[in-house]
């Protein structure tokens, strides 16, 4: 426990925002891959992971060097039309994305315990908001961190079904490609969800808190912080830990449902939820109770930070005062923006819409939205005059721009694929 202790210690920001990018719309996107495809997209676990690693790197390396979350940063340098044009993108699908993440969240508790949908849906939205506006920010960070082992139990149910690797490891390393509409879908579903741009917003601002709780930034300040290459350095390899984390989780659960669903012929799934039950049958009872507490715990991890990034940026978009290390009558407004967009999160879940409808399509829209941040994430972080000595270095740029061209001609063929 001692030896568990120290190493969540060391990670930061970098390492939560890769956890929480597995929540429960990531693992229903994961689960519809694995059954719909089976192995084929496999390869996107592998070539998206340099990538969102480099993308968010960019992200915490501008929030650690202003000292500013994305949105001011963006304000400051670029306009408000700019700014208000990504904010209100971010807002729509982060308000369908905790909607569905909490009727997900429920419905898993209802499938083990068996209370009723509604008090489930209540209990986990009162413990989410609870903890997000009445514990201070280092001990909320420290909750957040241990939530994310509750993500080991995607790659424990991977070993727990009969695996047939030697195909896995193939379709891994050796892509496959089909230009039909359903697949290209798939596709853009997967990079809005892996490279999305609420991540963008909620890495930048954590390097920012954590400054200001390592006493490397004064609140309300305009001094740039002090930072060395140790601090970089140290950023970096929170990252790649959490985007490293976060992309093998991805790829158990698409082993795990395209060696049980898919070969059984269950290829339209509609919920996480409905993922862990079609499991029972044909995996076991283990399989089952590892897959729906990992909804559970998943989604109390990634609900506060879909929430708590929207606020940010609308906050910083009006110069309202913001910060989880402040306490409620201190930011009024940020608070308020998590409770409004958390109770929408709830009442999404009493539409006749299917949750998971939004919830798919919504990551298909953070893959069509996320090009043109990327692209000002690019222009900011190779910035000299926004972040001095810590500009991109030239692999950086290079990988970032490749990931920006591929997600915008992947956006592009797939808004044509729908015209015709």
């Amino acid at each position: 426990m001692k030896k568990l202790k120290a190493i969540l210690k060391k990670l930061g920001p970098g390492f939560i925002t890769g956890a929480s990018d597995d929540d429960p719309s990531g693992i229903a996107t994961y689960s519809q891959t694995g059954s719909q495809f089976g192995f084929s997209q496999l390869w996107t676990a592998l070539f998206s992971f340099p990538f969102m690693t480099i993308i968010q790197e960019m992200c915490g390396r501008i929030g650690m060097v202003t000292g500013k979350g994305l949105a001011k940063v963006l304000k400051e340098n670029y306009g408000r039309k700019v700014l208000f044009g990504a904010v209100f993108i971010l807002c729509i699908a982060n308000t369908i994305n905790i909607g569905a993440d909490l009727g997900a969240m429920a419905a898993a508790g209802q499938l083990l315990i068996g209370m009723p949908f509604l008090v489930w849906l209540l209990l986990i939205t009162g413990i989410t908001l609870t903890l997000e506006i009445f514990v201070s920010y280092p001990t909320y960070a420290k909750f957040l961190k241990y939530l994310t082992l509750s993500l080991f139990a995607y790659v424990a149910t991977a070993f727990v079904i009969n695996q047939d690797w030697s195909e896995i490891v193939f379709s891994t390393l050796v892509p496959s490609f089909s230009f039909s509409r359903a697949y290209l879908l798939n596709i853009v579903a997967i990079l809005g969800t892996t490279i999305s741009p609420y991540l963008f917003f909620w890495q930048a601002d954590e390097e920012v808190e954590e400054e200001i709780a390592n006493h490397k930034l004064t609140e309300d300040s305009n001094i740039k912080p002090r930072i060395n290459y140790k601090d970089i350095r140290r950023m970096r390899l929170d990252t790649f830990i959490g985007m490293l984390f976060s992309n093998l989780v991805m790829f158990f659960i698409i082993v795990t449902t395209a060696s049980t669903l898919g070969v059984h012929g269950i290829t339209t799934i509609t919920t996480a939820d409905q993922a862990a039950a079609a499991l029972r049958p044909l995996a076991g009872d283990f399989a089952f109770l590892l897959f729906a507490a990992g909804i559970i715990g998943t989604g109390l991890l990634a609900v506060p930070i879909l929430a708590g990034s929207a606020s940010y940026a609308l906050a910083e978009a009006f110069n309202w005062k913001a910060g989880l290390g402040k306490k409620f009558n201190q930011a009024k407004a940020f608070y308020i923006i998590i409770i409004i967009s958390t109770l929408v999160g709830v009442l999404i879940n009493f539409t006749p819409i299917r949750p998971f409808q939004m919830l798919y399509y919504t990551a298909v829209l953070n893959g069509i939205c996320a090009p043109p941040l990327l692209i000002l994430i690019m222009l900011i972080s190779g910035n000299k005059k926004i972040m001095g000595n810590h500009t991109n270095s030239r692999f950086s740029n290079i990988m970032g721009w490749i990931i920006t061209v591929v997600m915008s001609l992947a956006a592009i063929g797939l808004l044509i694929s729908i015209k015709f």
